[in-house]
């Protein structure tokens, strides 16, 4: 850099601070001004300072011109120090950097990405936006600086346990007391507050928010549910007694999760032939389960668990096992339905062919079910607490420098504050879930340590997961299709991302921080358990791509998938009951209308239910599609190239899907790329 004047550009948001410069042969920091500059043989160090306006409104770019009395060289720190602004010293003085630009004389720029909050009398040291590895570091300055910053992020980033059994979480008593940078950002806050009152409000239910009567019919239900509804939901409303729809759901609902081929009928599942025979057209059972038409859901994780006393009144939860079958116009119906585990004379297999109320009320209790294990399960569990791993293990183990914390930090946008405002409002002890589910009470965390011993990479991994339930060729499968596709796009970015950084298996090894990035997340995100098939260590590029993919992954498209729907499906109570006031029947013919009215969640618990499910699918303004986020923290033309050019196989991709879904009675939009929100945030 020549001795000239340096164009100074830093993006904030608001109030004062104090930008410093200082200069090594390959290091340049901005620092604390010095009264004079000053060159020293052994550094070639000079300083440099300016001050920016007292004020600044949001999002205003702040140019200044610095002079150089001699040649800087490379530039690879900024310093930021924030002096409160004496007059004023009492007012808040805190102001968010988002990056700092230097323009050389010669026309070069570098760039520092901040996206920090700076306030009163503090200094905070950012790097050049080049992505470095630990090794590939040449000066003990920057090594030293790489360790402090970890530090630094491990006194406030600390692990906790939240429940005995299920993965650690950020130690943190509340909302307001995380860290300015992890949290929602104002237009955020202002749009989403975390309490059922405020989506009680918005659909116009508080009146019904106390009433602990029983629903009286079906048009009573839809006659207080009149707001707000979607295309979507008046199409569940309409259909949701249906058997094609009720398989559809197991397919491209909110819970694709569960269902898997039949290779054999389970032991405790006697269904025969001659019950099913009029389901298949009178072909064999036997020789439609060797063709690869006969499919299972099995919610045996829910054998056993305690179910919620809601108002004083105890609740039920079935463990069902239903038999499903693809007809020859490629539908998927279910055949056959046994409300709990244990076979015998008080368990009966329920049938398409028994009584309409026999028939329906067994499938509402497959759907009560299939409720507990989406939201505590593949929502919360395996997207949630998940992300909430990966990202605590990143801001402990991984400096803005690294080329993973590039990679990884914009997918975690909003879910340390999410996920502190779930366990307090949704499954604390006054939680939503908590008083209103029947899997809620001590049952929740009874079902969630089975979820978690259920837990494994592979099924973390969409291919493997897919294959491994043997949905490969299932017709109609939206999910699978979309899915995979992201999949695929996902995994080819991140591959060429990380080939960028890291060029042989070596590289990977010798990497002491990524290094200690997985082990946080082994120990405790997985509590150490080698059964789940989670690294310990990476040894190759190819396992590191992988794991990032799926990172990746489950924090944006897996949790669009299961998150998106949920009003659109879960807003019709009948199609999605948070809760059942009757046991499973235990015998057949004695199901009627009342019977089904009887054992739906009162209307208090109904409209608790509905507000969250309303809550959790509503788009803030501020939502961030993915493939958006990563050109804040990456400079280099390979990696901005590789961006644009995933953001051009997303839009293609969005289009494709709306030209799909055309020709579909309903259209599967959750993993639409413009759907799928780059982080965990909702």
């Amino acid at each position: 850099m020549n001795s000239s004047r340096l164009k100074h550009t830093v993006d904030c948001c608001s109030h004062t601070a104090i930008a410093q410069a200082r200069a090594l042969p390959d290091i340049s920091v901005i620092r604390k001004p010095l009264a004079s500059w000053t060159t020293s043989p052994l550094h070639q160090e000079h300083s440099l300072y300016s001050v920016l306006p007292t004020t600044s409104p949001l999002h205003q770019v702040i140019e200044l011109d610095v002079s150089c009395p001699s040649s800087l060289g490379q530039l690879e720190f900024v310093v930021l120090e924030s002096e409160p602004y004496l007059p004023f010293c009492f007012l808040n003085n805190d102001w968010f950097c988002s990056k700092v630009v230097v323009t050389t004389p010669e026309g070069d720029t570098a760039n520092f990405p901040c996206y920090h909050w700076i306030s009163g009398n503090e200094r905070l040291v950012f790097r050049e936006a080049t992505g470095k590895l630990i090794f590939n570091e040449t000066w003990p300055e920057a090594i030293e600086e790489r360790k402090k910053e970890l530090q630094s992020r491990r006194d406030v980033y600390r692990w906790s346990i939240y429940a005995e059994g299920l993965p650690e979480i950020m130690k943190v008593d509340s909302a307001s007391d995380l860290p300015a940078e992890v949290r929602f950002s104002f237009t955020k806050d202002f749009e989403f507050t975390f309490t059922a009152v405020e989506a009680l409000v918005s659909l116009k239910l508080v009146s019904h928010s106390s009433n602990k009567k029983q629903w009286k019919s079906l048009d009573e239900l839809s006659r207080v549910f009149n707001r707000h509804k979607t295309d979507v939901y008046e199409y569940v409303e309409k259909n949701w007694k249906e058997d094609e729809f009720f398989g559809y759901q197991l397919l491209n609902g909110l819970n694709p999760m569960m269902i898997h081929r039949c290779s054999k009928l389970p032991e405790n599942f006697p269904v025969t032939e001659d019950m099913v025979k009029t389901s298949l057209f009178g072909k064999s059972l036997e020789e439609e389960i060797q063709k690869g038409n006969i499919f299972l859901v099995d919610y045996k994780r829910l054998h056993g668990v305690t179910a919620n006393v809601i108002h004083g009144k105890q609740q039920f939860l079935a463990a069902p096992l239903c038999l499903l079958y693809i007809t020859p116009e490629e539908k998927l119906i279910p055949i056959a339905i046994q409300l709990k585990q244990e076979p015998g004379a008080n368990n009966p297999i329920f049938l398409p062919t028994d009584s309409e109320y026999d028939w329906l009320l067994a499938k509402i209790f497959v759907r009560n079910a299939d409720f507990a294990e989406h939201e505590l399960n593949f929502h919360l569990l395996r997207t949630h607490l998940l992300a909430e791993v990966f990202a605590v293990s990143t801001l402990r183990n991984l400096p803005m420098v690294h080329p993973i914390y590039k990679l990884l930090i914009s997918h975690f946008r909003y879910t340390l504050q999410i996920n502190t405002l779930a366990r307090q409002a949704l499954i604390s002890e006054n939680g939503v879930i908590t008083k209103n589910a029947s899997i809620g009470g001590p049952g929740m965390m009874e079902f969630l340590k089975k979820a978690v011993a259920s837990l494994t990479y592979s099924s973390l991994c969409m291919p493997e997961d897919i294959t491994a339930r043997g949905l490969e060729s299932i017709p109609n499968f939206f999910y699978r299709e979309d899915g995979l596709k992201m999949w695929d796009i996902v995994h080819r970015f991140v591959q060429r991302v990380i080939g960028h950084y890291y060029t042989c298996d070596a590289d990977v090894q010798k990497d002491c921080e990524l290094q200690d990035w997985i082990k946080d997340i082994f120990f405790h995100g997985f509590l150490a358990e080698t059964s789940t098939g989670i690294p310990q260590s990476f040894s190759s590029v190819t396992e590191l791509v992988k794991f990032n993919t799926m990172v990746i992954f489950t924090v944006s498209v897996q949790h669009a998938a299961v998150n998106n729907g949920q009003f659109d499906f879960g807003g019709w109570m009948p199609n999605f009951p948070i809760s059942l006031q009757q046991p499973p029947p235990t015998t057949k013919g004695q199901c009627t209308e009342s019977t089904m009215l009887k054992t739906f969640p009162d209307i208090n618990t109904t409209v608790n239910g509905m507000a969250v499910v309303y809550l959790l699918s509503t788009q803030s303004t501020d939502y961030v599609a993915l493939g958006n986020g990563y050109q804040d923290h990456f400079s280099e033309k390979t990696p901005l190239e590789l961006i644009h050019e995933t953001q051009d196989m997303l839009k293609r991709y969005n289009f494709e899907i709306q030209g799909r879904n055309v020709s579909l009675p309903l259209s599967y939009t959750y993993l639409n790329p413009n759907n799928v929100e780059n982080s965990v945030a909702l």
